[in-house]
């Protein structure tokens, strides 16, 4: 299985731009997978300087509503003539960064037939599943980071049940994709028990103290390859990095193998 990073916020390649969002490219089996479109059409410019072709993407996944995600999802729904997107259904509620920035998708591709949007947990293919999560308990909560989504009128702090996880399974190893990880990425390994983690952990908000050195900690104690990005936060993962023996970063231009 090859992961490719076509957008994140850092780039260490001078031709591969970056900003602040994430879009990966997956191939696994015989499938191709475009998980989230970061804010803009920058990663259709990186694919192709990295020679991937978007128009060969079968399926889509968006994992949550906010911009930095699917900002370029009207980009993608142009260049790409067949692959269906998995959205849930709530990614088109109102999200907001406090009460005055809003950070939602645009309303209009809602009404595109190409999207699928899920309520539950859906079976794509064997070894390609999609999670909510949204009935598991969190033993940990670190609150919502001051993001608000608005309910009868009211804003009101954000439950993040429009976040869906995509797990991919391959010769016996367990593989999960999360774009920011706000229910938790401590709750998210505890539920999934994976071999490896891609994605966020949304963690750039916090202080480099001890309460970060008992979650790196917790999370070493998995067994687990994390290849992180975006939302971690480059001090934070350099101070994690610290802790963990199996973190590693992301950055738009590099790829993986699994």
């Amino acid at each position: 299985m090859k992961v490719v990073c076509l957008i994140e916020n850092t780039s260490k390649n001078d031709q591969i731009a970056s900003e602040h969002g994430l879009s990966l490219y997956i191939e696994i089996n015989q499938h191709k997978i475009l998980f989230d479109m970061g804010q803009s059409d920058l990663f259709l410019q990186n694919a192709q300087k990295l020679g991937v072709e978007l128009k060969n993407v079968d399926i889509a996944v968006l994992s949550h509503g906010h911009y930095d995600h699917g900002g370029g999802l009207g980009a993608f729904l142009d260049t790409n003539t067949k692959a269906k997107i998995y959205v849930s259904s709530r990614s088109f509620e109102p999200h907001y960064n406090g009460e005055k920035k809003y950070i939602g998708l645009d309303d209009e591709l809602m009404k595109n037939n190409r999207l699928l949007f899920t309520y539950d947990d859906v079976n794509i293919d064997k070894g390609i599943t999609l999670h909510h999560c949204n009935n598991e308990k969190r033993a940990f909560d670190l609150g919502s980071f001051g993001l608000n989504t608005v309910k009868n009128g009211q804003m009101v702090p954000d439950d993040f049940h429009h976040e869906q996880y995509l797990l991919l399974e391959e010769n016996g190893r367990r593989i999960l994709i999360s774009g920011c990880s706000h229910k938790g990425i401590l709750n998210i390994v505890q539920w999934f028990t994976p071999d490896v983690v891609v994605g966020g952990f949304h963690f750039s908000k916090l202080p480099l103290d001890d309460t970060l050195v008992d979650y790196a900690q917790y999370l070493n104690k998995f067994p687990v390859d994390y290849y992180t990005c975006h939302c971690t936060g480059e001090k934070q993962y350099d101070f994690m990095k610290k802790y963990m023996n199996k973190l590693f970063y992301l950055s738009a231009g590099e790829s993986i193998n699994i």
